[in-house]
């Protein structure tokens, strides 16, 4: 085949790409939007001018001062939280509805729009003044591992007693668990809360937890301060659960009995207290006088007495321990003053066997049960439904939309 049509169909090819070519070029150069943005020098922050600290408990105010429009503003500080606002239904500015951190610093991305309709960018960085009153947080327990019937706690530095103050600190607090469970928050007073999940933690869990309080506005002047996170794990389940009618404690690990043991509980009068309660403290020796809880000296029932291997569950005093001068009646009958006695062996094995955070609970008893908080941790009594009431937030849950959803507001169409 000859190679002359080759080239001439080539060189077609060429000749029409010309034209082509030139059409594209004459096209973009008319359009605005191809062009790279401006940079929008007639916008100012209202209250944050020439490096000034704003007032975090001012609204954020941008303004056009020019005859550009503002289409755009996003504001986050340093944690990467969005404000929330609005854009001014003229295009002049932009205004936030949001609440600003106290001592932050914050980045504000503004887009503008020209009458051709070029658009413009600005970026703007400022900070804001110091809190004068702190609201700070501290979590409980220390970071360790524990029995899976511990609670977290968190303690307020100043009472919180509104409920829109209540929930805006309840949002800042986070307890992330692997596995995860459903928890919620439950405030005990204005000053204190505690974190439970539904059931016991799950065993062999790591429990994070950590607070976003620090400079957020709370109300009244206030504002959060920083806090010290703690991380949580879990051991085996371990629950002892003592039938006081039937003089016999099950000691279980991980669902399977692990030991029986006679026991004698509280006889009539000093009963026992029936539910729930977690493990606060373990001593190897404590000194029991019956005056530490309401008993007179020199009466009937008036003791003084060495005790070894006891693990405390309740701040009143009822303690599981060695009981040697009960050893006869151990399986048999109720003679203590509340507290489980055992054998010293028994009791040791029992002291060996549990730690913080494990469960102890009693049934059969003609007790009272025992209170969720005023004594220790009875948390585990409370109903589920009625334990989400306690929190700020509707039953646990967040509602409503958040600062990132509204920050990014533009003005409606036409």
């Amino acid at each position: 085949m000859s190679p002359t049509p080759r080239r001439r169909r080539v060189l077609g090819g060429v000749l029409l790409l010309v034209p082509l070519a030139l059409g594209g070029s004459a096209c973009s150069s008319a359009n605005p939007l191809a062009e790279a943005p401006y940079e929008a020098t007639d916008i100012r922050l209202k209250g944050a001018e020439d490096g000034q600290k704003a007032d975090p408990a001012l609204p954020l105010e941008v303004e056009a001062t020019g005859d550009d429009r503002v289409t755009d503003v996003v504001a986050t500080d340093a944690a990467g939280r969005y404000v929330a606002g609005e854009l001014l239904p003229d295009g002049s500015g932009w205004r936030s509805t949001g609440s600003l951190a106290a001592g932050a610093h914050y980045t504000v991305r503004v887009s503008t729009e020209d009458d051709n309709g070029a658009q413009g960018r600005r970026t703007i960085g400022f900070d804001t003044g110091p809190a004068t009153r702190l609201l700070t947080v501290a979590f409980g327990p220390k970071s360790g591992t524990y029995g899976v019937g511990q609670p977290v706690t968190a303690e307020l530095s100043t009472p919180v007693q509104t409920p829109a103050a209540r929930a805006v600190v309840e949002r800042t607090l986070h307890v992330d668990s692997v596995p995860a469970v459903q928890g919620a928050w439950h405030w005990v007073n204005n000053r204190v809360l505690h974190y439970r999940p539904q059931e016991y933690w799950p065993p062999h869990a790591t429990i994070d937890v950590h607070a976003s309080l620090d400079g957020i506005k709370v109300g009244g002047g206030m504002y959060g301060g920083p806090s010290r996170p703690v991380r949580l794990t879990t051991g085996d389940r371990v629950e002892a659960v003592t039938d006081a009618a039937g003089h016999y404690m099950s000691v279980l690990k991980n669902g399977q009995e692990i030991r029986s043991i006679p026991v004698t509980t509280g006889k009539p009068g000093y009963d026992t207290r029936n539910g729930v309660k977690v493990v606060l403290g373990q001593e190897a020796f404590v000194r029991m006088r019956g005056e530490t809880i309401g008993i007179a000296e020199g009466t009937a029932d008036s003791y003084d007495l060495p005790v070894h291997w006891a693990t405390r569950v309740t701040w009143s005093g009822e303690y599981v321990h060695a009981a040697p001068w009960s050893v006869g009646s151990q399986g048999m009958e109720n003679v203590s003053h509340g507290c489980t006695g055992m054998s010293t062996e028994n009791a040791k094995w029992f002291f060996d066997t549990v730690r913080v955070g494990d469960i102890v609970k009693v049934v059969g008893s003609a007790g009272a049960t025992m209170t969720p908080f005023d004594n220790g941790f009875g948390d585990w009594n409370m109903p589920w439904e009625e334990w989400r009431q306690g929190s700020a937030l509707a039953a646990g849950k967040r509602e409503g939309t958040t600062a990132a959803d509204t920050a990014r507001l533009r003005p409606r169409m036409a």
